[in-house]
């Protein structure tokens, strides 16, 4: 049986990312950027397609594991009968190369060690060529070449390179693991303590400029650092997650490929970022979002490549039988070609947002934002595949229409607050006329409750959202009764289930985890309509779902007590910085915001 998802530590160096796992095996790592098929590990625990142990060769009688403060610097220390040894994992910070630096530390007795290597380029396909032309052991396939750098012997065993060594008390013993293309010449063994010296005091000084003080800053700095290690740096580009086909399901078929840039994220970054002081990434995010979405209106993708690509083509890699036996293993995303009407709304929440914050103008937003207006203005009664991208039919998402109205009414408050030349009248007559059609259509006035989509009995909890954006305050009956709605229906052992995949909404079997970035929207429902205790009794709850490390999957199983779902997840920990903070601020800002009709935090923090 492979680890369990929150078995699992992160680390990453702002190109690409790495999976550490409980027993000092790096499952999960895709060289050179995070959606790069030159990956070596091809998915969690998979035997013979990928892999890179450190660990003690006998019996381990307990583990204990920390990242540094401030840092994404992973030590794991094992205790055996013979003594402790300590792994320390990092991925230093660089733009020039790309390395896994491991050292082995000694902390008591002798330990007998194990090293394994397994490497299969392109997801677990393609078995390297090894060879050692001299003191660097070379793993080259097609155009990829990983470089191993060690003063341990090491040799061949079963189509894997191993190394068998004993490590002392005070003794530190490092390992790199390069990656160049083949044509390139071969790369200089790292000074090991150098850089991890390098790569520490990088991390402590990102992570000192947190502006936050308050009471979960612990929890807060951690996410940051997590949205910090998912960012593509050369464009600002934040990745969903940096893995593929963890099951949503155990054992099923809802196994994407998370590792892109959603349009729906957009607003939750930018805000996340904002909070705790982090300008010049919410301004790199913007730059990203614009070069993105620049283009015909009518081609807008809800997704886009870390560079800003647009095909994202899915293939399904039938060789690999999936973690826990989920399959099929997708590569690529078939979703970044449905219509998605919130995207538009989510692209003009954001540029507002990074506007009401002061951030340096871009001349170019504006025009940007007409057009895709222009587009809007046409398109918004049409129905969609909406925020969870259903894999069935379109329809009238009132959460997509609720985004549209945010649209309208984002880009009239920055033509008015800023001077921008705009047809006011007309877009406030089409934002007015959307808000009459959701309060009319998307509204059961005999359940008090707003549904799924136009006509449906279903329940959504992308609902929770209608008072967050600004679109009716929190305390309106409507939101109340939709709140309500929600704790009955959609609620498994206190958190939440995105809608009922037992219903005919999607063409999926039945079945996944509570989501929970909802659970989270859950929380910031409750503390702004008066029910503070019970919001942050919530936000508790959640925070004790992370794995010891402070990380969070996309979903969690309440009865098996399992994460499920791509990990870490960006959504996730921007959740967690929002009701974080907006649980660290006097009520009346809360409440201030909303009568504003803007996103509570943000506002705050713009304030």
């Amino acid at each position: 049986m492979p680890l369990a998802i929150e078995d699992y530590a992160l680390i990453g160096d702002c190109h690409t990312a790495a999976l550490v796992g409980r027993d000092g095996s790096i499952d999960w790592l895709c060289f050179p950027r995070f959606d790069s098929g030159a990956c070596f590990a091809a998915l969690l625990g998979q035997p013979g397609h990928g892999r890179w142990l450190i660990a003690p060769a006998a019996e381990v009688r307990g583990v204990r594991r920390k990242y540094r403060p401030g840092t994404l610097i992973l030590e794991t220390e094992f205790e055996t009968d013979e003594g402790a040894v300590r792994v320390i994992d990092c991925m230093p910070l660089s733009d020039e190369r790309w390395d896994v630096l491991r050292i082995v530390e000694g902390v008591r007795g002798s330990v007998a060690m194990r090293m394994e290597l397994i490497v299969r380029f392109d997801y677990g396909s393609i078995v390297p060529w090894v060879r050692r032309p001299d003191d660097t052991l070379l793993l080259t396939a097609g155009p990829d070449t990983l470089e191993l750098h060690t003063l341990v012997q090491v040799h061949g065993e079963n189509m894997k390179t191993v190394a068998e060594f004993s490590v002392g008390k005070g003794e530190r013993i490092p390992f790199s693991l390069n990656y160049r293309l083949s044509h390139e010449a071969t790369q200089q063994a790292m000074d090991a303590e150098q850089t991890l010296r390098d790569c520490e005091k990088a991390w402590r000084k990102w992570s000192g400029r947190c502006t936050y003080k308050g009471r979960w800053r612990e929890a807060m700095v951690r996410s940051l650092i997590t949205l910090k290690a998912l960012t593509f740096a050369p464009t600002g580009g934040i990745v969903a997650a940096p893995t593929t086909s963890l099951p949503e399901q155990p054992g099923g078929v809802r196994n994407w490929d998370y590792r892109y840039c959603w349009l729906r994220d957009a607003t939750f970054t930018l805000n996340a970022l904002l909070l705790a002081g982090y300008r010049e990434e919410a301004v790199a995010w913007r730059e990203w979002l614009l070069r993105a979405v620049a283009g015909s209106p009518d081609d807008l993708q809800i997704l886009y490549g870390v560079t800003g690509e647009r095909r994202l083509e899915e293939t399904e890699l039938g060789w690999l039988p999936g973690y826990g036996g989920a399959a099929p293993v997708r590569v690529g995303n078939a979703a970044s070609k449905q219509f998605q009407l919130d995207v538009y709304g989510e692209v003009m929440d954001t540029l507002h947002l990074a506007r009401a914050a002061g951030l340096a103008p871009e001349p170019a937003a504006w025009s940007i934002q007409v057009a895709l207006l222009q587009f809007l203005e046409s398109n918004w009664r049409e129905p969609d595949e909406g925020i969870w991208e259903i894999r069935g039919p379109r329809r009238q998402f009132t959460h997509s229409k609720v985004m549209a109205w945010v649209a309208f009414d984002r880009a009239l408050k920055d033509a008015q607050t800023y001077g921008l030349d705009a047809p006011l009248e007309r877009w406030r007559q089409v934002r007015d006329a959307i808000h009459a059609q959701v309060c009319a259509q998307g509204y059961d006035a005999r359940r008090n409750t707003f549904v799924q989509s136009y006509g449906s009995p279903h329940l959504d909890a992308s609902l929770l959202l209608i008072s967050q954006v600004g679109f009716l305050p929190p305390d309106d009956p409507r939101v109340l009764g939709t709140v309500a709605a929600i704790e009955r229906n959609l609620v498994v052992d206190g958190l939440v289930l995105r809608y009922s995949t037992a219903t005919d909404v999607d063409a999926l079997p039945a079945g996944e985890g509570a989501f929970l970035p909802c659970s989270f929207w859950l929380a910031d429902n409750l503390v702004l309509s008066g029910r503070r205790a019970e919001g942050e009794a919530l936000f508790e709850r959640l925070l004790a779902l992370r794995n010891d490390l402070g990380l969070l999957a996309e979903e969690y199983d309440p009865r098996a007590q399992r994460m499920l779902g791509n990990f870490p997840q960006a959504l996730t920990h921007m959740a967690l910085i929002h009701t974080a903070h907006l649980l660290s601020v006097p009520e009346q800002h809360a409440r201030r915001a909303s009568e504003k009709g803007e996103r509570p935090a943000a506002v705050t923090q713009a304030s």
